[in-house]
């Protein structure tokens, strides 16, 4: 099994140490800056001594290295700056995800692909129609971490353990995402039968400004400890056919009543990638913010459209 990140920042590389936790037998890290890719493959074999495994990690600025992964997890690209949404992130990742996208179908055409560029939901589309590979194969990360987010949330708010919260994030990876209080659950019990409607509708405005709160402390980046675990709950889940239901990003083929683009829903994942597409019973209010989230997600595909990148 060898695993490949391309784009070696704090998200890639940090997901890297995961994947020795997993313990992948094989990991390449590409970074258009050689020595930071040599310099975090080094450090790794190091931690490797100390979890007592073995790993073949190799860090390069070559792409072919990639070649003959099972799967290349995509982080490159420029990350959001304080102000900056997700969306005028899109004009300055395209043409890098792009090309990234042609060297992974020309060097390991049978890999899954996991994106995690902003903006999500239009990268991971790119890459989809870039490629040509099965929806099943191409992955977007994000709505897991969104219901992270939620779940951590809640969890401060009514002061109990995360392990007791289930909660569940659809729409688009971006200010138009869709926490449902509906389909989250606290031992079992939907959270709207728990929790007042004011204090669900501020939970769900803390989640969709999270990751934008992040990006203003810190000043220069954006979150790295959450994301690199939300990817590699993906790549167990993957690895080890788990066949869980995780939100993730995925193309629509009719689900939802939606086609031609990618958005995130409940998925169960596997071996193959995605297994199948879970469709939740929305109510009219729900399926109406589902719509616009991926009306804001059809506005950036025609933006490619309109750049000539698709």
């Amino acid at each position: 099994m060898k695993v490949s990140i391309i784009g070696v920042g704090n998200v890639g590389g940090l997901l890297a140490s995961r994947l020795l936790e997993l313990q992948v037998p094989q990991i390449t890290l590409i970074d258009a800056f050689r020595e930071l890719a040599e310099a975090k493959a080094l450090d790794l074999e190091d931690a490797c001594a100390l979890y007592k495994y073995n790993c073949n990690l190799k860090g390069s600025q070559n792409f072919e290295d990639i070649a003959g992964s099972d799967i290349v997890v995509i982080t490159a690209g420029f990350a959001r700056r304080p102000g900056m949404s997700r969306e005028e992130l899109l004009k300055k990742n395209a043409l890098i995800i792009k090309e990234i996208a042609l060297k992974i179908k020309e060097l390991c055409s049978d890999c899954l692909i996991l994106v995690v560029t902003n903006p999500l939901d239009v990268i991971t589309y790119l890459v989809l129609k870039t490629t040509g590979f099965p929806y099943q194969r191409i992955i977007g990360v994000g709505a897991n971490l969104d219901a992270a987010r939620f779940t951590n949330l809640i969890s401060k708010q009514l002061n109990i353990s995360s392990q007791e919260i289930d909660a569940l994030v659809i729409g688009s990876h971006g200010e138009a995402m869709l926490p449902l209080a509906r389909f989250t659950y606290i031992k079992g019990k939907p959270l709207t039968e728990i929790v007042d409607t004011i204090t669900i509708e501020k939970l769900i405005q803390a989640t969709i400004k999270r990751g934008a709160q992040i990006v203003s402390l810190y000043g220069s980046g954006s979150a790295y400890f959450a994301p690199s675990l939300a990817i590699a709950k993906v790549i167990a889940g993957i690895l080890q056919n788990q066949k869980k239901t995780m939100g993730v990003c995925a193309y629509l083929q009719g689900e939802y009543g939606l086609s031609d683009l990618c958005i995130g829903v409940p998925c169960i994942l596997g071996k193959n990638g995605i297994e199948d597409i879970v469709e939740l019973p929305l109510n009219d209010k729900e399926r109406e913010l589902f719509l616009i989230s991926a009306q804001s997600i059809r506005l950036q595909i025609e933006n490619l459209k309109q750049n000539a990148l698709l």
